[in-house]
């Protein structure tokens, strides 16, 4: 795909390009990767300034989103990369591997700090979300402090540096400049631009910023790091569609294509009606969310990938209001009991919704056939998330409406969790062609039988 990029994305590119410490603060959706991407390019093989990259990523993002950003985008085509994963005979493997970018999941950190040290190949770093680096008693910041001067060039990236407040702040700009803006303590950042809170006699919780701390504070960070909120710098279009992959281990690939020849060498070519397209592929869903209905009622599990990729969504959604969109009643049960910490809320009544409105819901599931016309969720939040796809358009854009609509004051992110080679891709893609017919789909269950038909021809 031929990269455009918004103005502002030229601008965070240069940014980088600028400064040999930075950080971007971008809310989620702006593009933080496909420009940082862009502005390692330039530095490799246009500025000949970096040789070697390290990312550290959450673990999926560091699995599938920086590999399907550079396989998206044409210009960025040359770049190498190697995804330092896996077991440590893998990570092994991978780190002396010929490429440009190593990706690592911050868990990993220390191992590779250790392994490394005083011989660490990696000029420039780049953090996908320094805010997972706020505490810095957590053994994954002291590690990369450890190996801080070794690196010439150093970039952060998040949606939301300081969710619980401007405290959270020192560990991350230390990462960045050692130290030179907010101090070289995080005690003494707290005695200049704070104030105890909450205490229990000499033991104190939380701190408050003192009067003015704030505006210092972004002051003195103002020539390294750059803000930007999506409504502010986005002109079109005011809601942004998220694609998140996710992949399916081994075993659950084999039940899913299991099933799914199955169901399609059952059918005859000429007898697939609406009807027995949409059983096929209700089963296929369910299959993709991570669970099935068997013929006894009763739930298959298969795999929790998308709960995985639905917790680092609520991560980086930082505290911020999320609108779930489930499909089935095992989607919903398994959902709340796997989010049962920040207590999700299922819209049943009149007051759901308006404690939604008023901000007192942390994660509300909906189910897209319940979010018919009228229901008014705008002033709740911002973030929508698809756990599992309907083939409905109608439900689909009545759905994202509740959120999507006039009245609401911010972009609208509306993220849909798809499970690689499953019927989720071609689902998301006939709901961005507005092609989910009845017609559609059964063109679409002949077009895989013809598929089996061709590799197993006897039936098997």
């Amino acid at each position: 795909m031929n990269y455009q990029p918004y103005h502002y994305q030229d601008f965070a590119t240069q940014w980088i390009i600028d400064k040999k410490k930075s950080a971007l603060f971008l809310e989620m959706g702006m593009g933080k990767s496909v420009s940082t991407l862009t502005a390692i390019l330039e530095l490799m093989y246009d500025y000949f300034e970096v040789a070697k990259v390290l990312v550290i990523a959450p673990l999926r993002v560091a699995s599938t989103t920086w590999e399907d950003e550079i396989e998206k985008w044409d210009h960025l085509q040359e770049l190498r990369i190697s995804k330092v994963l896996g077991s440590e005979k893998q990570r092994v493997a991978a780190l002396y591997k010929k490429a440009d970018i190593y990706i690592i999941n911050r868990e990993n950190v220390t191992w590779l700090v250790e392994r490394l040290h005083s011989n660490w190949p990696f000029d420039m770093v780049v953090i996908d979300e320094l805010s997972s680096f706020k505490s810095s008693k957590a053994q994954r910041f002291k590690s990369l402090k450890k190996v801080r001067p070794f690196i010439k060039r150093i970039v952060g990236l998040t949606g939301t540096p300081a969710p619980n407040g401007l405290i959270d702040l020192w560990p991350q700009i230390y990462l960045l400049d050692g130290g030179e803006r907010l101090g070289k303590t995080v005690t003494g950042y707290r005695e200049k631009y704070f104030l105890p809170d909450k205490r229990n006699q000499m033991m104190v919780y939380t701190w408050k910023p003192k009067e003015d701390a704030e505006a210092a504070i972004y002051e003195n960070l103002s020539d390294i790091c750059v803000s930007m909120k999506a409504k502010d710098y986005l002109e079109l279009p005011e809601r942004i569609d998220n694609v998140i992959s996710v992949e399916l281990p081994k075993r659950a690939k084999e039940q899913y294509y299991q099933l799914e020849r199955e169901l399609i060498l059952s059918l005859e070519e000429t007898d697939i009606l609406a009807g027995s397209a949409a059983v096929l592929a209700n089963k296929l869903l369910q299959m993709a969310n991570g669970a099935v209905y068997g013929e006894d009622g009763k739930v298959k599990h298969i795999h929790d990938e998308k709960l995985k990729s639905l917790d680092e969504l609520m991560e980086a959604a930082s505290g911020k209001p999320v609108l779930v969109f489930y499909g089935y009643q095992h989607d919903k049960d398994r959902i709340l009991e796997h989010l049962k910490k920040l207590k999700p809320r299922l819209l049943q009544s009149d007051q759901d919704i308006k404690d939604w409105n008023q901000g007192k819901v942390h994660v509300l599931l909906v189910h897209p056939a319940s979010a018919g016309h009228g229901l008014n969720l705008q002033t709740g939040g911002n973030i929508i998330v698809w756990f599992g796809l309907t083939w409905s358009l109608e439900l689909y854009q009545q759905a994202n409406a509740r959120l999507y609509r006039q009245g609401q004051k911010q972009t609208v992110i509306v993220h849909h969790i798809i499970a690689k080679d499953t019927i989720d891709e071609r689902v998301m893609k006939a709901l961005e062609t507005k092609d989910v017919s009845q017609a559609a789909l059964i063109e679409a269950v002949k077009a895989k039988m013809k598929q089996y038909k061709a590799r197993f021809p006897d039936g098997m």
